[in-house]
Order: structure tokens, then sequence, then C-alpha cells
């Protein structure tokens, strides 16, 4: 779901729609899903489609097509540019805080259709775990929660100053012990860092899970939301 390869000099063209997997009962619920770099909204439908609670939507965008540097500016679905793997590495603060207003939007979507945001859960998977954490701190709405997927707080160092709000809703991450591409330590580095100023943040670690997903981390994710989401 994280691929750090190149995918040669012509780019597929994305749709711009993000995939939707309806309520199935009467929708009074939304999740807000961003996925990995290189990925797109299909990448996780499938995941949610196992796990789906019946008055929830799952909204799964997919990112816009654009030059990484840390793949050699080959263009890909990005939600911002990665600069470097490094911890203390340069970001790209302005792609960062457009994304951020991307989910915004996305927020107040669903507003429009009757979901007030703290019926509404934020999370993503690595790239769009990061996009998910900072968006929601950044975010004056109160939202109902935030899953964070093998993912890192971006522009750490503003933080906790810059915090709006959604510093006392339930945050879940999850990391993979064997995490080399977003090592584990800066997930728990993250999790050290969000308990400063966060009320209800939690990690939970999967022994022998790389950059990637399980499923005791998807049925995880699955009772958290049933349980913010209730």
């Amino acid at each position: 779901m994280f691929n750090l390869i190149k995918i040669g000099n012509k780019t597929a063209r994305m749709s711009s729609s993000p995939v939707v997997i309806s309520a199935a009962s009467k929708h009074t619920a939304s999740v807000i899903f961003l996925h990995g770099l290189g990925d797109t909204g299909h990448g996780w439908a499938a995941g949610f489609q196992t796990n789906k609670l019946p008055h929830v939507k799952y909204i799964c965008p997919t990112a816009p097509t654009q030059a990484v540097t840390l793949n050699g500016g080959y263009k890909m679905p990005s939600w911002f540019d990665l600069k470097s793997l490094n911890a203390d590495g340069p970001e790209d603060e302005e792609g960062i805080k457009k994304a951020s207003e991307s989910v915004f939007r996305m927020i107040e979507e669903e507003e429009q259709k009757g979901i007030p945001s703290n019926r509404i859960v934020l999370g993503g998977f690595s790239q769009g775990g990061a996009l998910a954490i900072y968006s929601a701190l950044r975010c004056a709405k109160p939202l109902a929660g935030v899953v964070a997927i093998s993912c890192w707080l971006p522009l750490y160092k503003q933080f906790p100053y810059a915090a709006e709000g959604n510093q006392e809703v339930p945050m879940l991450q999850c990391h993979g012990e064997l995490d080399t591409v977003v090592p584990f330590k800066w997930g728990r580095m993250t999790h050290d860092l969000l308990k400063t100023f966060m009320s209800n943040t939690e990690l939970k670690t999967y022994k022998g899970l790389c950059h990637s997903s399980c499923d005791e981390e998807m049925k995880d994710v699955a009772d958290f939301i049933q349980k913010v989401l209730p």
C-alpha cells in the first residue's frame, strides 16, 4: 500500500472522485480514510468492506498526482511532497497545509449532507495517516476520533502550539514493529509527543508486521470505529 518505487515516465490518470462505501442502513456517521504514497482510494476500500458498520459511510479519496522528491521526482498519488525519510529532514510545509485544507473540505461536504463533524472519524495509512493526524489537530471542529496507521506527525516541532482542536478526542495509533519505511520508533516518538497534549491517545503495536496492515490491525480499527461511532 506504500511503494517507494519508480513508476515510469508516464503517470496514470487518477479519478478525482473518492471511493465510497455507502451506509447499508440509515447514514448517521462517516469515516474519511487517506491512503499512503502511490496508492489510491481503492487500496483501502476493500479492507473496510469486510469490517463495515451498517450506519457508517466510508470515504476513501485518492490523492492528486504530483512529483515526489523522495522518489526521484516521479509523479504518483501523493498528498504532499516527501523530501526525506529522516525524522529531522526537510518537510513540504506548504504542501502539508494545502492538503489539510482539502481534508477540511471533505469534512464540510459531509456536514452539508447532515453528518455533524463529531460523527466523523478521520484516518489514514502512512503519508495519509500523517495528514490525518495533522489535519485533526489543525481542525477547530470536533471530530469523533482519529485513526493513524504506520505514520508520524508532520511538522511535529510546531506542536503542541499549532494544535487548534481535537486534543481530547480518541486517537488510535497502530504500527508494525518491523516497519522499516516509517520506522517503528517514529510511531513511538509520535505517540510520546501526542501524549503530552492529547488526553485520549492509544498506540497498538504488531509483532512481525512491516509497513503494511494485517487482519488483527483492521479488527482493532473496526472496534475503535464502532466505539467512537456507536
